[in-house]
């Protein structure tokens, strides 16, 4: 598989509507997740928040 114009294009709009690489390899087709992560590296798009977030405020230790 070869990353057309149009692919790419296709790629960096459902990157910035917030899809999960598996769910973009599924709209493109004929193209694994790990491309997808790949793809998006060397195109340096912006990264996204972990699941789960940070931790705001940590608890107070016990005395």
């Amino acid at each position: 598989m070869n990353w057309t114009d149009e692919r790419v294009e296709r790629l960096k709009k459902l990157w910035a509507e917030g899809l999960s690489a598996s769910q973009i390899a599924a709209q493109l087709g004929g193209v694994s997740r790990n491309a997808v992560i790949g793809k998006v590296h060397r195109l340096n798009l912006p990264g996204r928040a972990k699941a789960g977030g940070t931790q705001a405020t940590a608890r107070p230790k016990r005395p």
